[in-house]
C-alpha cells in the first residue's frame, strides 16, 4: 500500500501535474501571457503562488516517502522562477521516487516521523502517511490545477486524474 501510493500514485499526479503545466505553457503562448503572471497567480492574497504550490507538491512527495522509509531525501533550494526549472524539479522528484521498492516501507508502521514545526511531537508512518502526506499532495496540485483553471487554461478533471487503469 505505502509504495503504490508514495511512489506510484505520487509519481503519476506529479507527472499530471508537469502535463498541466504544459497545457498553461501553450495557453500562455496563444494568449500571448507571460508565463511569470501565471506562475505568480494565486486564488487568494494570502495564499501561496502557483510556482510555490508546484514546489510544495514536489517537497510533499519526496519527503513523504523518504520520511516513511527512513531515508534522507534530496534537497532543493526552492529557487525556480521558469517554467522549464519547475518541471525539471518535477522530473528531478519522479526520479528519487523511483529509486525506491516496496521492501522501503516495511517498518512504516514503527516508524517515528517527525518534523521541526511539529514542536517535537511526531506521529506513525502510517498516520503521515494517511493523515499528512495523502491530502498534503492532493491540495497543493488540485491548487495549482484550479490557479491555471481560473486564469483560463483549458485543462479539466482528465487531466489531473490522468491515464486510468481500465480493464475490459
Amino acid at each position: 500500500m505505502y509504495y503504490d501510493i508514495l511512489v506510484n500514485q505520487n509519481s503519476k499526479m506529479l507527472h499530471n501535474l508537469s502535463l498541466i503545466l504544459a497545457k498553461a505553457e501553450t495557453f500562455a503562448t496563444a494568449k500571448k501571457v507571460d508565463m511569470d503572471v501565471l506562475l505568480n497567480s494565486r486564488l487568494a492574497p494570502d495564499m501561496f503562488p502557483l510556482g510555490r504550490q508546484i514546489q510544495i507538491a514536489c517537497d510533499t512527495a519526496k519527503l513523504g516517502a523518504a520520511r516513511v522509509a527512513g531515508k534522507e531525501a534530496p534537497k532543493h533550494e526552492d529557487n525556480e522562477k521558469t517554467l522549464p526549472e519547475f518541471k525539471a524539479r518535477i522530473e528531478s522528484v519522479i526520479g528519487y521516487l523511483n529509486t525506491f521498492k516496496a521492501d522501503d516501507f516495511k517498518g512504516a508502521k514503527e516508524t517515528k516521523v517527525t518534523q521541526p514545526r511539529w514542536e517535537g511531537k511526531w506521529m506513525t508512518g502510517h498516520d503521515y502517511f494517511i493523515q499528512h502526506v495523502t491530502p498534503n499532495i492532493g491540495f497543493h496540485v488540485t491548487t495549482a490545477y484550479a490557479i491555471l483553471r481560473h486564469n483560463g487554461v483549458e485543462i479539466g478533471k482528465k487531466d489531473y486524474l490522468g491515464d486510468m487503469p481500465y480493464q475490459k
